[in-house]
Parts: C-alpha cells; sequence; structure tokens
C-alpha cells in the first residue's frame, strides 16, 4: 500500500468528507423533523392520520434504503418532477427513510411519560399541543436522545448509498481516486478511517448517554 497516494490526493477525501457531512447534517435536521412530527400523529386521537403515518412507516421501514433512492431519483421524471438534484434525491430518500424510525424512537420516548403528565396538564387547562410542547416533549428528551444519536450513526453511513445516483461524497471520491492511481486498499483505507472520524465521537456520545441514564 503507497500512503503517499491519500496525501497526493487530499484535496478529494476533503472534498468527500465535505459532502458527506453536509448531506448528514441536513438529513439528520429533516429526519428529525418529520419523525417528531410523525410521532406526534401517531401517539393523536385521529384515527385517520394514525393510519396514514402507520402506513408511511410500513412502507419505509419496510423497503430498501437503495431501492427508495433509485427511485425518488430516476423515477422523478416519470412522474413529472423535473429538476430535482442528485442532492435533493439523497436528502428526500434519507429523510423519508430515517425518518421512519426516527420517528419509532419518538413514539416509544412519547408514550414512556406517564399519562398523568397528560391529565395533569388537562386539569390546569392546558391545550394538547401545549401540553406536549412544554410537558410532554421536554420529559420525552432525555428519553430518546440515546437512540436517536445512534440512528444518526446508522444515518452517516447510510448517506454512503447516494453513490449510486451519483452524489459525489466519499466513497465517490475514493473511487475516482483509484481511477486516478489504482491501489484500491490504500483508498478504501483512507475512506473508512474518514467514516470513523466521523462516527466515533457520536459512539462515545452514545455511551456516555447510556451510562448516565443508567446511573441516573
Amino acid at each position: 500500500m503507497d500512503w503517499s497516494v491519500i496525501w497526493s490526493n487530499r484535496e478529494l477525501y476533503v472534498s468527500g468528507l465535505w459532502a458527506t457531512v453536509l448531506l448528514s447534517l441536513a438529513a439528520i435536521a429533516t429526519g428529525t423533523l418529520l419523525g417528531l412530527v410523525v410521532a406526534a400523529v401517531r401517539t393523536s386521537r385521529i384515527p385517520l392520520l394514525a393510519q396514514l403515518a402507520r402506513a408511511y412507516l410500513e412502507v419505509f421501514r419496510g423497503t430498501p434504503l437503495l431501492i427508495q433512492m433509485l427511485f425518488i431519483y430516476f423515477g422523478a421524471a416519470y412522474l413529472g418532477l423535473v429538476g430535482i438534484t442528485v442532492f435533493g434525491a439523497a436528502l428526500l430518500a434519507l429523510t423519508l427513510y430515517q425518518g421512519a424510525y426516527i420517528a419509532e424512537i419518538f413514539r416509544a420516548g412519547i408514550e414512556a411519560v406517564p399519562r398523568g403528565q397528560w391529565e395533569a396538564a388537562r386539569v390546569l387547562g392546558l391545550p394538547r399541543l401545549q401540553t406536549f410542547l412544554s410537558v410532554v416533549l421536554p420529559q420525552t428528551r432525555a428519553i430518546v436522545l440515546p437512540p436517536l444519536v445512534g440512528q444518526y450513526l446508522s444515518l452517516i453511513k447510510d448517506t454512503s448509498i447516494a453513490v449510486v445516483i451519483g452524489y459525489v461524497e466519499l466513497v465517490r471520491q475514493g473511487q475516482a481516486v483509484i481511477d486516478r492511481v489504482g491501489d484500491p486498499a490504500t483508498s478504501y483505507i483512507a475512506v473508512a478511517v474518514l467514516y470513523f472520524v466521523i462516527c466515533y465521537p457520536l459512539s462515545l456520545l452514545v455511551r456516555h448517554m447510556e451510562r448516565k441514564a443508567v446511573t441516573a
């Protein structure tokens, strides 16, 4: 293995790393927002909306992310959705896919809050929405944070699938280095190390939060 390959192509690796981080952060934001909304709908008392949310979860948790990403990007033209970018397609696919898993994390957290909290807020005359935002959600945050960060780790690694629709992220740049100079072992080791650099701090954070929850 020629380690000089990494240094001489550092601009490609840095560019790929930045593209991966950008897509990850965007998908974390949109996936979390979608997951929270779907979880709120799932725990609502509106049967039709709850069933629609459940159907969404079944579809996106029951099909591979790869297929969803290909369908969104290449199927957009058949649906008349012209002009969708590679980044937009990758972000939409990750948001819908990860949002389904994040929704279940939030739902479990919401349902873990004692029912008496809802009843106490009702006695005080708080509207249901205000009760959810001011009473239930703050308590849910402490419950869902460790599994939520763990799901973010999965999301970051799932960004590599975007290579199939041409998004130039870390894996794609690693392949570009291979096309340029060969030596796939060195290039893929560099890609793996960069993913590790992104994910390892989050892994430590999850472990810290889990230990803190046990000792609390």
